[in-house]
Parts: C-alpha cells; structure tokens; sequence
C-alpha cells in the first residue's frame, strides 16, 4: 500500500508542471527579437499586463508574471523566461507569495537566497538586474491568519541592502504607497495586496526611472495615466 501510494504521489508529480513552464512557451518561442526588459514576478506582474498591456507593448518589455508564484517557482524557470530571451534588463518584484507561505513556511534568509540566485544569473549572463521593493501589505485575503506587514518591511530592508552592496539599482514601490497601516489603501487595491489599474500606472512611473538608472539611459517611456473611475 506504500509503495502505490508513493507511485501515486510521483505521478501526480509528474504530471504537474510546477513552474508552470508551460505558461510562456508558445510567446517565448514566437518571439523574433529580444525585448529590451524582462518583468519577472508574481500576480502582481501578471496582472500588470493585464490591466495595461501598452506599458508592455509600446516599451518593449515583457511580462513573465505568474500568479501564485514563490521565488523558488521564479528561480527554476528564470533561465526559460528572461535569460533565454536576452534582454538589456529584467525587473524582479517577488516575494510576497513566499511570506504568504504558499508553498509553505520559509525564512526570509531564504527568500532572499532565490532572488540573489535569480540576480546572479542574470549578471553572468550580462544582463542588468533592477530589484524592486515588495508591495505594501497588511493582509491576504487568501491567509487571513497571517500578518505580513512586518514581514514585508524586514525582506524589503533585506532587498535593498543586497541591491545596493552589490552596485544593483533597487525600485522602492513600498515607501509611496504604503498607509499609516502599512497596507494599500482602498484607492490603490481592492483587497489590500493587488494594484489597481491606477496604482499601476504610479509603479510606471517608479520603474521607468529605475530602468534608465539600470540602463544608464534617458529613454523617455510610455506611461499611462490614471484614470478617474479606475
């Protein structure tokens, strides 16, 4: 009975794609040129792309967000999604998942351990790495038991000393839209941890910068702008 219970549970694990390489297979193969900026992340990228795909398309960036994802899941698909494609620079927004215990419990060391990972792949292979704070957060609506606002401020102080010792550009999205509960306010999510289409709009802002900081450029990016029922 324990070896076919074993046999079951290794297939079900080969059934499954846990990376989800899957997910951007078809557009990295379609791909005829390299993007100028990969964003690697979570739902928070994912759904970026959504809400606005012409930041993506008019400044030649591509978004390999993937809802749920840790910064394990990241890691082992980051040679498929941003190396493979070749691009100047890639934006790295994780983490947030990780503290979120989706893949259960993990300390921040080690979350920090899988983006400096991901960062030094990408410096071996010439690419400009932009680390980017964690959202402000002060619930899950999915882990109501768990309270990450401090969590979320120790790995976010984690992240940028790393970035800056290691002469990397660090994008602070925390620090200007962070509330007095170290949350989101309700203008800027509907349930405390995902953007919406505005607070965008304000990341576009923030990143941009930092991407011709990375580059060493003044590129002048599209960005969109608010809008009143959004």
């Amino acid at each position: 009975m324990v070896a076919m219970a074993l046999a079951a549970t290794n297939t079900f694990a080969q059934d499954k794609d846990w990376a989800q390489f899957g997910r951007y297979e078809k557009q990295n193969a379609e791909m005829t040129t390299s993007p100028d900026v990969v964003f690697m992340g979570n739902s928070i990228t994912d759904f970026w792309y959504n809400f606005d795909e012409t930041f993506f398309k008019n400044n030649n960036f591509a978004g390999r967000g993937i809802s749920g994802q840790t910064t394990a899941q990241m890691l082992v698909r980051f040679r498929k999604d941003v190396i493979e494609l070749n691009p100047k620079a890639v934006v790295i927004l994780a983490g947030i998942n990780d503290i979120a215990q989706n893949n259960g419990p993990i300390k921040l060391e080690n979350v920090l351990s899988n983006i400096i990972s991901m960062s030094e792949l990408a410096r071996y292979h010439k690419i400009k790495v932009i680390l980017c704070s964690i959202l402000p957060c002060n619930h899950f609506t999915w882990r109501p038991d768990l309270q990450p606002a401090e969590d979320v401020k120790h790995l976010n102080a984690m992240i940028k000393d790393y970035a800056c010792k290691n002469k990397m550009t660090f994008v602070d999205y925390y620090t200007p839209l962070v509330n007095d509960e170290g949350g989101l306010s309700p203008e800027l999510s509907k349930d405390g941890c995902h953007p919406v289409y505005n607070c965008y709009t304000t990341m576009e802002s923030i990143v941009t910068k930092g991407i011709n900081r990375a580059l060493n450029n003044r590129k002048v990016y599209h960005v969109s702008t608010p809008k009143e029922d959004q």
